[in-house]
């Protein structure tokens, strides 16, 4: 039945039955002259789905193919959003007036001016959706079911995307940024969004899901697979190659059941290649509704003058909305006044459990996510950028220890480690987050400039492109104008200084330093000296034992030349030198010679401890102050850095107190005279610092700092820096030393947006963390772990080391050395000395004979007779003045002892006591 003879029909009825309709409505059933049920269906579509009509008007014919007794007019209204009132749509009022039954609306969105219109009217009132907007609903679902708050959507096509707004605007309770297609500009926005999305979601066909995914993957945005998730809005899939690539990745497959089930066909059906399941529910709808009406004998309402409301009531279709509640095609979700299509849709992606391989891990159906029986729905963590700066030890980047280069991960990323990574990684395991570090493109922690704009991490929070910063940064009141900050993590650090031990010269006669060279020959000439005065004196004094033998008729020392300087040399020593000379002109200069030697020996005992004691002990400077009012050493900061700041705020407070007190005293009132004194009451002490720092100028890094310091082997150079950095630097470096105490303490916290809601929640946690003792272990790991236990002892602190007294070691050896070679020497001259005896006694004994030889004994033999009797009056002197010989032998026969070859008796004669 064409729509023209429907209207001629409807118009004829009309006009037969309600000759005065004027201002009268019509609430009954209308049946054409073949008994046919009238009904008119009004449709009201966006105009951008221009092919709703084609699509109701082939629904309607297949209806009426099939049924019979009923005959529809209907009449189609693409919505223009520019009417704020649909009651005076001419389109709309055409159709009143003629009649309608069912009012379908078809539009992307709820719209009250649709509804209300229909109100007024009394036309039953029915929303539907004929777009792709349902898959965008299902995915939305999945998405809150994993915890999400914000996606990024991208679609295939403008159309869609626009569609997508609209649903948005009315339903959506996710943060969202739509795209359409991905561009290079959209990829590039896409990496610029702030704060950075938690998950990204692709509505499309397969053969377009192909393209935006690989443009995804080109444009490096697909760093987290797991943050993925792609709707596929036909039933082939077969052709995406990248089911496997990214297992973790959540692909939401529509199941070949629902073909068949909007389709009406039974299960196993074929489903056409080109199916969509959109224009399946628009036919459905319309189907639905003419039965509905059939079914209902519903009236046709006709209204002449579209100005005035309707006063009948609407026809009651409760019925079939609860049939269309029930029915399986159809899907109501709750809150919602939109029937949707429903999609089975099975969910596939990997496991907690086992991340390498997707499976089936749940599906959806009527809005509703239900998991694999023994899995569930992966809920993905939350995901933030988190600003860093490098600051060791609490964040760096790793380098290369032979080339100096930045280490990158597999994604070309550098790999960061500290204090606060660490943190950072045990803070992202308890609050249940993703994250990605970020750096800042320009300075470090943050710098104001004059026009109040800020840098580094300070400025990255402030126009939102990091969440957080965690990083070693101090709370200061200038920050937190623009930033809040949790509870600090460290709870205090300050400024320190730190300065390179000196270097000190190792000598092994070091102890030999101890006295001067002029010292040490003045001593040397001493001993000389007195050797040869002693042998002098010795000589020729008359009271010495050797010329005066009567009064020291006893063995006594004589002191040759040789036995002078070793009685000089032995002198010095705890030992002494043994037995003095008789003669008091002797013995007065070995006292005064001994009194020589205590004095050196204590000058020298006392210098070499000293020397040894304040050298070790020695230490430049030991405090701020200190350093401040010695020209010696150099000290600089780092440039612009916390130690910089705090330098200049504190030069700054001096200058402002010395215009007060200036001001102050010279002013003229007399209660002001109490304040007038000649000195300045306050140490400029910071001008002072700060200008030698900006003489020495500010380092650029710490690490430069620290090398600065290193490199001066004399220790004359200071570097003023945080004091946690110094210490862990002091821990892994041998040559530095730390100075004075900690000063201008304050704590490191983390850095978050104003009002951000991760403040309380942060704070939170990092107090549970404190409870666990989490703080302690972690800086064990960084400053307790150190390497000072392998450091060479240079302070001497547990003694003098071998360095400094190994050249007396080395004089004991060389000592050693030349006794040994000394007994070699001596071995070797009395072997041959023995030898020459031997063979000087042989050869006169060869030639003498009998006669001589008895002559000689008999000669011998009187002598000894002579000396056993001599007279008793006769000293010891006399004795020895005799040619007694060295070897006596008591016999008949006198035989020389190294002639024996039995056994010998020898006597050896001489009085103990003189003789008289």
């Amino acid at each position: 039945m064409s729509v023209l003879w429907t209207i001629f029909v409807v118009q004829s009825i009309l006009l037969a039955l309600n000759s005065n309709l004027g201002s009268a409505e019509n609430a009954t059933a209308i049946f054409d002259e073949d008994g046919n049920l009238v009904v008119g269906l009004v449709i009201v579509h966006e105009r951008e789905q221009q092919n709703v009509p084609a699509l109701a008007s082939r629904a309607i014919r297949s209806f009426l193919a099939q049924t019979k007794g009923v005959s529809v007019f209907d009449y189609y209204i693409a919505y223009n959003r520019d009417h704020v009132i649909f009651n005076d749509n001419m389109e709309l009022c055409s159709a009143v007036q003629k009649g309608a039954t069912f009012l379908l609306d078809f539009t992307w969105t709820d719209t009250n001016r649709i509804m209300s219109a229909a109100d007024n009217f009394n036309i039953p009132y029915i929303h539907a959706d004929a777009s792709p907007q349902t898959f965008l609903k299902v995915m939305e679902t999945y998405l809150r079911a994993r915890g999400a708050n914000d996606v990024v959507y991208i679609f295939d096509s403008p159309e869609n995307a626009d569609m997508a707004i609209y649903f948005l605007i009315t339903e959506s309770q996710l943060r969202t940024i739509i795209f359409d297609r991905l561009s290079d500009n959209a990829i590039e926005r896409i990496k610029s969004v702030r704060p950075y999305p938690s998950f990204f979601a692709i509505i499309a066909n397969t053969s377009q899901m192909g393209v935006l995914f690989r443009r995804a993957l080109q444009g490096g945005l697909v760093s987290k697979p797991d943050k993925w998730n792609l709707i596929f809005m036909d039933v082939e899939t077969e052709s995406f190659e990248h089911h496997e690539t990214f297992p973790a990745m959540s692909r939401l497959l529509v199941e070949k059941s629902t073909c068949c089930m909007l389709l009406n066909m039974e299960d196993g059906c074929t489903c056409p290649v080109e199916f969509k399941p959109w224009e399946a529910h628009l036919e459905n709808v319309v189907q639905k509704v003419l039965q509905q009406a059939l079914h209902d004998q519903l009236p046709l309402v006709a209204q002449e003058d579209c100005s005035v409301v309707g006063s009948s009531a609407t026809a009651d279709i409760s019925g079939l909305l609860r049939d269309l509640r029930v029915d399986e095609r159809f899907w109501m979700p709750d809150g919602s006044r939109m029937l949707r299509y429903n999609l089975n849709v099975s969910i596939w992606s990997s496991t907690e459990e086992d991340e390498a391989e997707a499976i089936r891990v749940g599906s959806i159906a009527k809005g509703v996510v239900v998991p694999s029986e023994g899995n569930r729905i992966k809920a993905t963590k939350r995901y933030f950028r988190v600003g860093t700066t490098e600051s060791i030890p609490w964040a760096y980047r790793q380098r290369d220890p032979q080339t100096g280069e930045i280490i990158l991960d597999e994604a070309g990323q550098p790999i960061w480690e500290g204090y606060c990574i660490d943190f950072l990684r045990q803070l992202s395991k308890v609050m249940s987050f993703d994250y990605d570090l970020v750096w800042p493109k320009k300075g470090t922690f943050g710098m104001r400039d004059k026009a109040g704009n800020w840098d580094g991490l300070i400025g990255d929070l402030v126009v939102g492109e990091i969440d957080f910063a965690m990083a070693s940064m101090k709370m200061t009141a200038e920050r937190e104008e623009v930033v809040d900050f949790v509870a600090p993590y460290f709870e205090q650090t300050g400024i320190l200084i730190v300065m390179r031990n000196p270097v000190r010269e190792t000598s092994l006669f070091k102890f030999m330093t101890v006295l001067r060279l002029e010292v040490w020959l003045s001593i040397l000439l001493a001993i000389v000296a007195t050797a040869v005065m002693l042998w002098l004196l010795d000589k020729f004094s008359p009271y010495s034992a050797k010329n005066n033998k009567q009064a020291y008729p006893y063995e006594c020392r004589d002191f040759t030349l040789k036995e002078s300087f070793w009685f000089a040399l032995t002198s010095f020593t705890p030992q002494g030198g043994g037995e003095a000379p008789k003669a008091l002109s002797g013995r007065t200069l070995v006292a005064a010679y001994w009194l020589f030697v205590v004095l050196m020996l204590a000058t020298f005992t006392a210098n070499l401890a000293a020397f040894l004691t304040v050298e070790r002990m020695q230490t430049p400077v030991q405090s701020l102050e200190q350093l401040s009012r010695q020209n010696r050493i150099k000290y600089t900061v780092v440039k612009n850095s916390d130690t910089h700041d705090y330098f200049k705020n504190m030069k700054n407070a001096e200058d402002v107190l010395y215009q007060m007190w200036r001001n102050l005293t010279l002013s003229s009132g007399n209660d002001q005279a109490q304040y007038r004194v000649w000195d300045y009451p306050i140490k400029e002490q910071y001008i002072n610092i700060l200008s030698a720092i900006e003489s020495a100028k500010p380092v650029d890094s710490a690490e430069a700092g620290f090398k600065r310091v290193n490199e001066r082997l004399e220790a004359d150079f200071a570097f003023v820096h945080d004091s946690a950095e110094i210490k862990y630097e002091i821990s892994r470096n041998c040559n530095l030393t730390e100075v004075g105490e900690v000063f201008a303490e304050q704590p490191y916290a983390i850095a978050v947006q104003q009002g951000s809601h991760l403040q309380d929640e942060l704070s939170f946690y990092i107090l549970e963390l404190q409870k666990e003792r989490y703080f302690e272990s972690l800086t064990a790991k960084f400053w307790n772990n150190s390497m000072r236990g392998v450091c060479p002892n240079t302070d001497d602190s547990e003694g003098i080391t071998l360095e400094s007294l190994g050249g007396v070691f080395i004089a004991t050896l060389v000592g050693l050395a030349l006794a040994m070679v000394t007994l070699a020497g001596e071995v070797l001259y009395y072997r041959r000395k023995d030898r020459q005896t031997k063979l000087v006694q042989v050869e006169p004994a060869a030639a003498e004979t009998p006669n001589n030889k008895s002559k000689k004994e008999k000669q011998q033999s009187l002598n000894f007779k002579n000396m056993l009797n001599l007279d008793p009056k006769n000293n010891l002197n006399k004795v020895v003045d005799k040619n007694i010989p060295k070897e006596i032998t008591i016999g008949s026969k006198f035989v020389p002892a190294s002639e024996k070859q039995q056994k010998i008796s020898y006597i050896s004669v001489f009085p103990r006591n003189p003789i008289h």
